[in-house]
């Protein structure tokens, strides 16, 4: 007797009955339905998000890039500009007619009339040399 038996419980036959079961049906129908839709919009909400987030992390490294190439690009606008100022000033000393006679003398050993040009070998260079040898 430890063992219960199932009893078999008649069911009513009628419209009422009928109509109770046609509505669970339909209800249980209308939330599968739901969860269905729910899973489907989560899934495409987090598809979303995804396709968004990997689009600010690789806009994210550009701009950070870019912000590198725009910090070399300035270093390099100002060593271009210091050169600039640098060969501004060359231009305006080679039309001064004593700096390039001073040039020509030293640089092409070129001397005006009565003038000796002794070359002197510069101890730095000879210094250079030995350590540079070794």
């Amino acid at each position: 007797m430890g063992t219960k038996q199932r009893q078999a419980i008649a069911s009513l036959e009628n419209s009422y009955t009928k109509q109770q079961e046609v509505a669970a049906r339909s209800a249980a129908r209308r939330r599968k339905l739901l969860f269905r839709r729910l899973t489907v919009f989560f899934v495409m909400a987090i598809a979303v998000s995804a396709l968004l987030i990997s689009t600010l992390m690789s806009r994210e490294e550009s701009l950070a890039e870019k912000k590198m190439e725009k910090v070399q690009m300035e270093e390099k606008l100002a060593k271009l500009e210091k050169e600039q100022l640098i060969l501004e000033n060359e231009i305006a000393k080679l039309n001064d007619d004593e700096y390039i006679a001073k040039l020509a003398r030293s640089e092409y050993f070129l001397s005006d009339k009565g003038e000796i040009i002794f070359n002197i070998p510069n101890s730095e260079k000879k210094e250079k040399e030995k350590k540079s040898s070794y």
